[in-house]
């Protein structure tokens, strides 16, 4: 499988059987996405993507999420959703006969069977509510595999909990692709592992009958022990080479003539010359960011002060008794159900701080393309800030984007590469308070925790909404939760619980 010269995947063969639980993990842009739809339906890669092989499926039924719900659908009702195959297609009437099992379905997954209203559109939805609406169509119909490409994307705590004891129980096979590292935690047997090696110029791809956890860990073990045992043949074969050479030199001193001792050591050069020594493990490397150790925000400084008796948006009562204090240098996590509106006031806390004068504000939205020029290219991007060229390309180089993405346009990057270009983005701004929406949602688990480190290690304040665990858990020192109530601060560990979400 190839896109655009790059191989994706070489030779791979897997049989799926019952009751496996399958992780597709890589990089950004290493073709998980495309993988997935492959194994689905060929025909969704054809224009960006060639390849070969075939995908034996026995007639058994497959269900498909998608990453992203197809725009076509934001102005069809929900419950057409429901009653169509795709959104051009009429409506199927027979299919009215689930509609009660939809709506059981959709209480499960925390949305209420209101939106099967005539008049209640897609486009009313989040990007969390939709993921359970995609959901809830896949366990209606019954499938026998699942394929599911970024389930937890968007997904509030209380949904990711109840996706996860899905995975976990149920019978039916499922191969999907996740960043939650919890998830991948608690839910795979399997993991299948895609790998862009030699600047994206090859490819190789793992698969371990292992979980997540077992699987990073053996990995590593194996980097390290063959890193380390590479190192020591070639020590040891410099070291060699060196002391033939001494004995050389001796050997010619005391006799000028080639003598036969002169001839052995001769041929034992050449050999040590041909030796083929171990190599250090053929494996992509990990990302590499940090922001600049002068970005400072004085302790105690108030970054935000926002009371409000209602936050009305477009003239609509979001919720009331907004209350919260952020001080410097602060990392405060936003927690909600989907839907709450916690998007909204994340939007409402930029307009407020944005023309400060006294912060430097960096602001990553859930929506990257508020902030992108899809038709700009991620060098031109960054050049704004006062590096040289050269400069902003070692950044983008840390990040594995290759030399032509980096001159590619922004609208062909995968998401966790646009996320990845945002983050390089606050680092080369110098910002010391960030409001980031969702900033780990497009990154791999890979890539993840060394995202997740540099965010502890952060000297700014941090405003965030998230869904992330283990961001909550690693990155955050408050949390706050947003539902029709209001605002209010909650314990870090039910945040990450979801205990505190029926206050």
């Amino acid at each position: 499988m190839n896109q655009n010269d790059r191989p994706l995947v070489k030779n791979l063969s897997y049989i799926l059987s019952a009751g496996d639980k399958v992780a597709i993990i890589g990089e950004e842009g290493n073709g998980k996405s495309t993988f997935l739809k492959f194994l689905y339906n060929k025909e969704f890669i054809r224009d960006y993507c060639y390849y070969e092989g075939t995908v034996i499926n026995n007639n058994y039924k497959i269900g498909y999420l998608e990453q992203f719900l197809d725009s076509k659908w934001n102005e069809q009702p929900v419950v057409n959703y429901f009653l169509k195959d795709a959104p051009n297609d009429a409506v199927n009437y027979e299919k009215y006969n689930l509609l009660g099992d939809i709506s059981k379905t959709l209480s499960k997954l925390g949305l209420s069977e209101e939106v099967l209203d005539d008049n209640y559109l897609i486009s009313y939805l989040s990007g969390g509510e939709r993921i359970k609406l995609q959901l809830c169509k896949l366990l209606v119909e019954e499938n026998d595999i699942l394929l599911l490409d970024e389930p937890t994307n968007d997904l509030d705590i209380e949904t990711l909990k109840w996706l996860e004891n899905f995975i976990k129980t149920t019978k039916k096979p499922i191969i999907f692709v996740s960043h939650d590292e919890m998830l991948l935690e608690r839910t795979t047997n399997t993991i299948i592992h895609l790998e862009q090696l030699k600047k994206k110029s090859d490819s190789s791809y793992t698969i371990a009958k292992m979980g997540y956890k077992d699987y990073v860990q053996k990995r590593l073990r194996f980097i390290k022990s063959q890193n380390q045992q590479a190192s020591n043949e070639q020590r040891s074969h410099k070291s060699e080479i060196k002391t033939l050479k001494e004995i050389k030199q001796k050997v010619q001193k005391a006799n000028p003539g080639r003598t036969n001792r002169m001839h052995s050591l001769l041929a034992q050069e050449k050999r040590l010359e041909d030796k083929e020594l171990m190599e250090k493990a053929d494996v992509e490397e990990a990302i590499n960011l940090r922001f600049n150790d002068n970005v400072l925000l004085p302790n105690g400084k108030t970054v935000l002060d926002l009371k409000k008796d209602k936050l009305i948006i477009q003239g609509n009562v979001l919720t009331q008794n907004i209350s919260i204090l952020v001080k410097g240098p602060e990392h405060i996590v936003i927690v909600g159900q989907n839907g709450i509106g916690k998007s909204t006031l994340i939007k409402h806390i930029y307009e407020i701080l944005k023309d400060r004068k006294d912060i430097k504000l960096g602001y990553m939205p859930q929506n990257y393309d508020e902030v992108l020029n899809s038709n700009q290219k991620p060098i031109n991007f960054l050049k704004n800030s006062k590096l040289k060229e050269s400069d902003i390309r070692a950044f983008l180089g840390n990040m594995k984007f290759t030399s032509n993405e980096m001159l590619s346009l922004i609208k062909n990057l995968s998401g966790g590469q646009k996320a990845k270009l945002l983050l390089i983005k606050l680092i080369l701004e110098s910002c010391n308070v960030l409001l980031l929406d969702e900033p780990t949602r497009n990154l791999s688990p890979l890539s993840n925790p060394v995202i997740r480190n540099v965010l502890k290690n952060y000297n700014g304040a941090i405003i965030s909404v998230s869904h992330d665990r283990k961001y909550i858990e690693e990155v955050c020192d408050k949390a706050y939760l947003f539902d029709k109530n209001g605002l209010y601060q909650i314990n870090v560990d039910d945040a990450i619980s979801g205990k505190s979400f029926n206050h």
